[in-house]
């Protein structure tokens, strides 16, 4: 076990939440559940009336109502957006429906967020039992000869993952939605692509169509649900077939028997049981949907089950905290244990797999570009209870359409500016002695803080350990932290005057001549530099 530098943060008051709208601008996809945790909301669709929404209340938005929609939360609130599948649609309330949400069901409605927005999956049949049952002879790919299909994959239940940032990003919301019927030109549109480029992606780094990729992709989906026991209607309807007809026919083109021979075989198959993250959250959100047609209470799960991401990388980092229980974060051989109230930076371009452990819940913070923060291991801080609202309030605005008017996805850098900070002043000398390490390390932490790293009262023995094993004077130590951290910030693109601010300057014009004075040019010039360097 590896234990990465970790920082006490947030042991005082958190920002205050503000309010946040949810628009029009998405067109109708799928239904949406909304839960508030805390505070109030109001939905109102096509200019009806509003519906509010206080804690402990939810509200089922149906897909058909979203051509004029507004979702508006009063400050404080922290509400969760949650999209059930869109098949779920067809047995769901034609209505907008208000709903209560038992207490024994919230943290798995939190959980459910994180699993929707983050690749985490979790134990249940045995691939290896599903894919040996599905390859046997007769079994074949839909994909034509010659457009790059691997045959050693001919059981496998998952298409490839395109690389491409658009082809990637619609893949893996089919992947957790696969029943969702967009055409290609709908979907390039919501990731700022074109259809021809989206189609060149899918193609280029999976060797299949983008037609023939979803199709692989509700196949998949629908070897879950049969294996959790769902009847061959209602999976067709949540993988996204129109009929009954067209599941058997697609089923047998790849693997070579009916869904129904499937689930016979493997019902007289130990060990292949069970189910999967996406067929039990499918099971409970049919429990939630009874409880709306207000037919029964169903029991809240019993527990939360253990999940894990695949080994993957990232394009940025990933900040990922953990609000219940505890969890792992693996990098080659290291294993990094997460615990309650910890936010963990998951370096770039690092292969790693993240775990949670049985009724543990997580939930994704927001990113940082490798410009913006150079990581090369993991970084954690730690957050005290009062800060929870606020930071689901954060990992809501990051990754839903539910955030504050001009909302900017970097605010979570300024969140963590004393952390990172530290972490981008590490190519500053630091003493070895404990005691002068440990002023150091406390002046890095307060770096932001007009006139802090001047405040720490040290004696003479800790200035002649900074001489001694620095080079420098405590004073001159201080002044080259701040400039290493500064041109760091600067180098990342970040804007002068935001810098400033950041190392604790209150004034610009004050900055820019301590910075010019360091590192011979002005922090524009010195921005202007790197720039050029890097193209």
């Amino acid at each position: 076990m590896v234990v990465p530098s970790s920082f006490a943060v947030g042991v005082g008051d958190p920002p205050p939440i503000p309010t946040a709208r949810w628009g029009s601008t998405d067109g109708p996809v799928r239904p949406l559940l909304l839960w508030v945790r805390t505070g109030m909301a109001r939905v109102r669709l096509d200019g009806g009336p509003a519906l509010h929404l206080e804690a402990g209340e939810g509200a089922w938005i149906p897909a058909d109502g979203w051509a004029e929609r507004e979702v508006i939360t009063e400050p404080g609130t922290v509400a969760f957006p949650l999209w059930p599948h869109a098949g779920v649609g067809v047995w769901g309330p034609s209505e907008l429906t208000r709903f209560d949400v038992p207490s024994g069901w919230q943290d798995w409605l939190i959980q459910l967020f994180n699993l929707q927005v983050t690749p985490f999956s979790g134990p249940g049949y045995s691939p290896e039992a599903i894919e040996e049952l599905l390859r046997r002879p007769g079994s074949r790919s839909p994909a034509p000869a010659g457009a790059g299909w691997n045959p050693s994959s001919e059981g496998s239940t998952s298409p490839a993952m395109p690389r491409a940032l658009g082809a990637r990003a619609v893949a893996e919301e089919l992947m957790r939605d696969p029943a969702l019927d967009l055409t290609v030109e709908q979907w390039a549109a919501r990731v700022l692509s074109s259809a021809r480029t989206l189609r060149r992606d899918f193609l280029a780094d999976t060797g299949l169509t983008f037609e023939q990729w979803r199709l692989l992709c509700r196949l998949g989906a629908a070897v879950e649900f049969l294996a959790a026991g769902y009847d061959v209607d209602r999976v067709a309807a949540q993988v996204g077939f129109a009929s009954r007809n067209g599941l058997t026919r697609a089923f047998k083109g790849r693997f070579g028997l009916t869904p129904h021979e499937f689930g016979r075989k493997l019902s007289a198959r130990p060990g292949a049981g069970g189910l999967t993250q996406r067929a039990a959250a499918a099971r409970q959100t049919d429990d939630l949907i009874r409880m709306m047609h207000q037919t029964d209470t169903p029991a809240a799960p019993e527990m939360l089950r253990a999940a894990s991401t695949p080994s993957h990388t990232n394009d940025v980092h990933v900040l990922s905290w953990m609000y219940r229980g505890s969890g792992y974060l693996d990098i080659g051989d290291k294993r990094y244990e997460r615990e309650r109230g910890m936010a963990t930076w998951i370096p770039a371009e690092m292969e790693h797999v993240t775990g949670l452990r049985e009724n543990s819940v997580s939930l994704p913070l927001g990113n940082a570009s490798t410009g913006d923060l150079h990581l090369t291991a993991p970084l954690q801080v730690r957050f005290s209870p009062a800060w929870d609202d606020y930071l689901m309030f954060c990992s809501i605005s990051a990754r839903s359409g539910l955030r504050p008017d001009g909302h900017n996805p970097r605010h979570i850098l300024d969140l963590f500016a004393e952390q990172v900070a530290t972490q981008q002043a590490l190519s500053v000398p630091m003493p070895n002695d404990p005691r002068a390490r440990a002023v150091a390390l406390e002046c890095l932490r307060r770096i932001g803080e007009p006139g802090a790293t001047h405040s720490v009262a040290v004696g003479a023995e800790i200035h002649r350990a900074f001489r001694d094993e620095t080079g420098m004077t405590l004073g001159r130590w201080r002044y080259a932290a701040r400039m290493r951290v500064a041109r760091d910030l600067l180098a990342g693109g970040a804007p002068p005057s935001s810098v400033a601010r950041r190392i604790g300057y209150a004034h610009l014009p004050t900055f820019s001549a301590a910075f010019s004075r360091f590192h011979g040019l002005s922090p524009r010039d010195y921005q202007q530099r790197e720039s050029e360097r890097n193209r």
